[in-house]
């Protein structure tokens, strides 16, 4: 059985990835080139389902899967802007550019912080996909259908949950109205 946290976090995997497909067509339509990078986490690229979605498109798209090893560790200590991440950055996307890529796709929750970096890296003539907006919207439609969506009428505290260093959310929000819990998942 499980609890309402446990069906959030399914829905918004398994929904993730629906949404990471359909940024894939889309990005048929973007693609003149026929090649396109995903910079993701290890996780996510062994995983089953992204081996579906990957295998259900055009067999003509050329999909080039890159490892952002390191990149979330960085991210969470609130090393951005640090000199380690530009160098596994350009470690990552120069053979993605390399490959003559057209559309990358960002396939990890924490690398749209990095978006800024990679554009440095990457220029305008690759466009980026971040499917961050796509699970916004559906953590909000699950919200919305189990009635539990805040409203801006609400004052309540918000309570963000982690595992990691509570210290560096609490920098990323700077927001007083907000209960960090550390907590084992």
């Amino acid at each position: 059985m499980y609890n309402l946290n446990d069906f959030l976090l399914i829905n918004v995997y398994i929904n993730f990835f629906s949404n990471l497909v359909i940024n894939k067509k889309k990005i048929f339509l973007i693609t003149k080139t026929k090649k396109i990078g995903v910079l993701a986490t290890q996780g996510t690229i062994q995983s089953d389902l992204f081996e579906q979605t990957s295998s259900s498109l055009d067999t003509t798209i050329e999909i080039i899967e890159q490892v952002g090893e390191g990149l979330v560790d960085l991210i969470e200590k609130g090393e951005i802007e640090s000199k380690q991440m530009q160098k596994l950055l350009y470690k990552y996307l120069n053979p993605l550019i390399e490959k003559n890529i057209d559309a990358l796709v960002l396939g990890c929750s924490h690398f749209p912080y990095l978006i800024p970096h990679i554009k440095d890296i990457i220029g305008n003539k690759i466009k980026i996909i971040d499917s961050g907006s796509a699970v916004a919207r559906q953590t909000k439609k699950i919200l919305t259908r189990l009635d539990i969506l805040q409203n801006n009428k609400n004052n309540f505290p918000h309570e963000f949950y982690s595992n990691k260093n509570t210290k560096i959310l609490s920098e990323l929000l700077n927001n007083k109205k907000v209960k960090l819990i550390k907590q084992n998942f």
